[in-house]
């Protein structure tokens, strides 16, 4: 990790991958991640942790199972929302999007229990960033 300040939009432009986010800096045991997404994830859960969602760009839709029942949440540029632990969650972004993430540092991308993971995902705990 550097100790230098870090231009998001640098970050972002430094890969294509979908799906795929890059660890930009580390706050206390948590990773700050960016990626970029479109498309579908998959249905997933975090165990033990929240997790944290920033749209930089485009939109993010998140469908949420909860005890009431699901619901999709819908996120423009500038929004943020906490998934909590333990509810199942599917995001999506028909027309891509930017997003920044706080996971605990190791949190795979696809949590603890999950659909099967299709090509497209990479079902990794982030890659460092190479910008």
């Amino acid at each position: 990790m550097t100790n230098e300040p870090i231009a998001l939009g640098k970050a972002l432009a430094s890969f294509d991958a979908l799906w795929s986010p890059r660890i930009v800096t580390r706050v206390n045991d948590y990773d700050v991640r960016v990626a970029k997404v479109e498309g579908e994830h998959l249905w997933h859960v975090h165990d033990d942790t929240d997790e944290f969602f920033l749209v930089l760009d485009g939109e993010l839709s998140i469908s949420l199972r909860e005890t009431a029942g699901e619901r999709t949440v819908h996120l423009p540029k500038g929004s943020v929302f906490t998934v909590p632990r333990g509810t199942e969650h599917k995001p999506y972004a028909p027309k891509g999007a930017a997003i920044l993430l706080f996971e605990p540092t190791g949190t795979p991308t696809v949590g603890d229990r999950h659909d099967e993971i299709p090509d497209h995902v990479d079902a990794t705990t982030g890659h460092a960033l190479d910008a």
